[in-house]
């Protein structure tokens, strides 16, 4: 299940399911992107011509660079804080004939040590404007989206499937996806709701597929 969170309130604003021999970046190729949003994406996705369409968006992406990533430096900022993590912020160009021809613009890499688990993490962006640490917090957030699987998992058993057909499959997981969407839409709704607002008469007396009606009707 190939699934685009929206971090704006934790909920998926793209969903595409798919057998286990669908790879990871061709999910790209059925994404329409949007101006002015950043992209956060594991290294799985990393395809240089979908990478180029997020940036003829006007779209920015941060994402995971894989370790056989060919490249000349064309500036470098030696005036980073190692204390914080920080190893690298580098511009550079692509060197291989294939992907530079998909991406024939300049990117930025980052490299930041994370400490915890003993890790050198490579990073690649098209954002010039923010600071290299700003980066790796960016990235950061994409943690969110384990959360989000972990959540559906442990709170809607998905641990054992309907059906094995295709179709069962789906059934089952749009059905859980549906449920964790209106979950995160009521806690929304909570959390926003005066509590003296909740206990009104007025919507003491208003009864259950009315109540239902307004949830969709919102939520559409």
């Amino acid at each position: 299940m190939h699934t685009l969170l929206d971090l704006r309130g934790n909920i998926p604003s793209f969903i595409h399911i798919s057998d286990g021999k669908y790879h990871d970046s061709n999910v790209l190729d059925i994404m329409d992107f949007q101006n002015g949003i950043i992209y956060l994406m594991d290294k799985a996705y990393v395809d240089f011509e979908a990478l180029m369409r997020i940036n003829n968006a006007g779209a920015f992406f941060v994402t995971r660079a894989k370790s056989s990533i060919k490249y000349n430096v064309v500036e470098q900022n030696h005036n980073i804080d190692e204390t914080t993590g920080l190893r690298a912020d580098k511009n550079i160009v692509l060197t291989v004939l294939k992907s530079k021809k998909l991406y024939p613009e300049k990117l930025r890499l980052v490299e930041f040590y994370d400490n915890k688990n003993d890790e050198l993490l490579v990073f690649l962006t098209k954002n010039f404007e923010v600071s290299s640490l700003e980066v790796a917090y960016l990235y950061q957030n994409r943690w969110q989206i384990e959360v989000f699987f972990k959540w559906i998992k442990q709170n809607l058993i998905i641990k054992k499937f309907w059906g094995h057909t295709p179709n069962a499959v789906k059934i089952h997981l749009w059905s859980a996806i549906c449920t964790c969407t209106i979950v995160a839409y009521i806690k929304h709704s909570f959390d926003k709701t005066p509590m003296a607002e909740l206990l009104t008469d007025s919507q003491s007396s208003q009864n259950v597929k009315e109540l239902q009606y307004e949830l969709f009707l919102n939520n559409s």
